[in-house]
């Protein structure tokens, strides 16, 4: 049901489709409200999820993601048996408020937790290929020195599962915006012909963080492609649109 990383000591988790009730093509550890779902199933879900965390849904804070660059700052959140409305139109949040657990959900798009020990902060990105390309990961360190003093070199940084090069093909225009940004290396040729490109994401919000000043060696990449395993895994793309969301949550606790 959840994967975490070893780089981050606060409570967090990488939600995968494994441990929940819903059933047909959100089966079945569907954490979206948005996708055509039975309510109480997804809310089921959700409570499972949370106390494997050992919280409650009332705390994770969530946005309406619309593949932005908008980051919002995160007051604060009540215990409860629901996940609260979506605090905003934004794909990035930070907060230094105590049991509060921001949630950002993905179905091949990267989800990027981090956490600044050094002022006790945190933030959660949602980066699709549109919040890529403009940096939104980098962006986000520099929220969390701007609001809170934290210092890049001393956070940390994990890019969870996400739909990986060897599945994401995209178009010329695409990938020639992903190289003007960050440079070769981001986007290679399909091969045979094809005009197609396959976007590395993992790479470009790489470039992003370090760019903005994570350490390599606080960065950890999670290998896994939410579109090659379908028995762990929801993907938008394989899935032609009909998929349940994952759920990826940091909390300081």
């Amino acid at each position: 049901m959840l994967i975490r990383s070893k780089r981050l000591t606060v409570v967090h988790a990488f939600s995968t489709r494994e441990g929940g009730v819903s059933e047909g093509p959100f089966a079945s550890l569907n954490l979206g409200r948005s996708v055509g779902d039975d309510p109480e199933r997804v809310a089921e879900n959700a409570r499972r999820f949370a106390e494997r965390l050992g919280i409650t849904p009332g705390q994770i804070v969530s946005a309406n993601q619309v593949h932005g660059e908008t980051i919002l700052e995160v007051a604060g959140a009540e215990p409860g048996p629901l996940i609260p409305p979506a605090l905003g139109d934004a794909d990035g949040l930070v907060t230094r408020a105590r049991g509060v657990a921001l949630g950002i959900r993905t179905a091949d798009c990267v989800p990027v937790l981090l956490h600044a020990p050094d002022v006790q902060a945190i933030a959660a990105v949602h980066a699709g290929w549109r919040g890529a390309v403009v940096g939104i990961a980098g962006k986000a360190v520099a929220r969390l020195t701007e609001l809170y003093g934290a210092d890049p070199g001393k956070m940390v940084a994990v890019i969870g599962p996400h739909i990986r090069s060897c599945c994401y093909e995209v178009g010329p225009d695409v990938a020639s915006r992903f190289e003007a940004r960050f440079g070769v290396g981001v986007a290679r040729p399909s091969g045979q012909g094809r005009e197609a490109s396959r976007l590395d994401l993992e790479e470009a919000n790489r470039r992003a963080l370090t760019e903005a000043g994570i350490l390599a060696e606080n960065l950890e990449a999670l290998p896994e492609c939410t579109c090659c395993d379908p028995k762990r895994f929801f993907s938008h793309r394989r899935d032609q649109g009909r998929s349940g969301r994952h759920l990826s949550v940091i909390a300081i606790g």
